[in-house]
């Protein structure tokens, strides 16, 4: 239990108590006090001050969404660090399989300079994806596909633009990756 004070003298353990009850002030209060420390240890992983930022607001909205299972008489730092750490640690894998994609479709698209034919075919292609993206994805799925490979919106600021957890986001996006792929292996076969 910590015996840290707030400054206006309420223990970690009450304001946990009155934010497991939905008190936004509380919660404020505990953002306040915890954000700093919180976000220098992220940043010290991450080296990056937008994917920090991500990982804070991540955190403190996993707190909220499940405040009713928080324990007041435990160390509320060790708990959001656990859950910052965790998130670090899914940021990696995600940043890992980006490059490995990036890595894979620039060794095998030439240039449409030197491979008019190749251009056609990816403007058909493009066509072909708008055309399954605006038909196939349901309407949240379609939505959020687009804000995250359209715009370039994190997970977490689609989440929080949507009021959806980051998760979701991250759900619909491999929902729309699969029926993508599903739609194109024909067109992608040659069939």
């Amino acid at each position: 239990m910590s015996t840290d004070q707030t400054p206006i003298g309420e223990t970690d353990e009450r304001l946990l108590e009155r934010v497991r009850a939905s008190d936004v002030e509380a919660f404020r209060l505990l953002f306040e006090k915890y954000q700093p420390v919180l976000f220098r240890g992220i940043l010290q992983s991450l080296r990056d001050t937008d994917s920090a930022h991500d990982i804070i607001q991540e955190t403190f909205l996993r707190v909220w969404i499940h405040r009713a299972s928080l324990k007041p008489e435990q160390s509320f730092l060790a708990y959001v660090f656990k859950i910052s750490r965790n998130l670090i640690r899914d940021h990696a894998k995600h940043q890992q399989v980006r490059k490995t994609h990036e890595s894979e479709v620039h060794q095998g698209s030439p240039s449409p300079q030197h491979d008019p034919e190749g251009s056609a075919q990816l403007n058909m292609l493009e066509e072909r994806i708008s055309e399954v993206v605006r038909t196939k994805l349901p309407a949240k799925c379609r939505e959020v596909f687009l804000l995250s490979r359209m715009e370039q919106m994190s997970n977490a600021e689609i989440g929080i633009q949507l009021g959806i957890t980051a998760k979701t986001v991250e759900n619909q996006i491999t929902r729309a990756i699969k029926i993508l792929r599903r739609n194109l292996r024909k067109y992608m076969n040659g069939d």
